[in-house]
């Protein structure tokens, strides 16, 4: 019985191979002399194995990030620079299959298509880490706006993606870089700054009637 992990390699050493798709499912299963029904079993489509790939990407460095012994006590903003630059490390392991998987996706968009399942996965993580920071203080609660961190951090998830496949420095230093820049800014602007203070204070002004005639 094949397995989802002899699929994927196949896949993946196919697409490096040829720098293409296999013509069909049809023409894949029967090169690796399987019934598509096994493969079925396991992927609905090519590109299923993509985003399996990418999610399990992800996964695998939360696990080993979370595994980490001085993970409970990092910050909020520690706890994203340590996935992004464990994650950027795990990428070099598959990076000819990263560079093809995301050429023809147009990675100029917010979640290019094989990122769509990664994208749920980091999340729910940055989720739970922003939940952390704002329980703690660390991070500014603000109406309309403390939704939609989440969606700054998978901006920068994206964007370190991109400049990692672009990047040629040696150890992908520049990517290192790029990380802690990109973050530390994201997380500048995550925290409280004298311009809620103010607001808090006008707010307060007005409710104690500061600002009636």
């Amino acid at each position: 019985m094949v397995t989802a992990e002899q699929i994927r390699k196949a896949y993946i050493d196919y697409v490096l191979t040829h720098g293409e798709k296999p013509k069909s499912i049809y023409s894949f299963v029967k090169a690796l002399d399987i019934q598509e029904s096994e493969f079925y079993d396991h992927y609905a489509s090519f590109e299923s194995i993509e985003k399996n790939t990418w999610a399990e990407l992800v996964a695998e460095t939360i696990d080993a990030v979370q595994q980490q012994a001085v993970w409970v006590e990092y910050s909020s903003r520690d706890k994203i620079l340590s996935f992004f630059y464990s994650f950027t490390e795990l990428l070099k392991s598959q990076r000819s299959f990263i560079v093809y998987s995301l050429k023809d996706n147009g990675t100029k968009h917010y979640t290019p298509a094989p990122l769509s399942a990664a994208r749920e996965l980091f999340e729910q993580f940055a989720e739970n880490i922003l939940s952390e920071g704002l329980e703690t203080g660390e991070l500014a609660e603000r109406k309309f706006f403390t939704k939609r961190y989440k969606d700054a951090l998978w901006a920068q998830f994206v964007f370190i993606t991109k400049f990692w496949i672009n990047d040629d420095s040696t150890g992908f230093e520049k990517t290192d870089e790029a990380i802690e820049k990109g973050v530390n800014v994201t997380f500048d602007l995550f925290q409280r700054s004298p311009i809620d203070n103010l607001f808090e204070y006008g707010k307060f002004l007005s409710r104690n009637g500061a600002f009636k005639e």
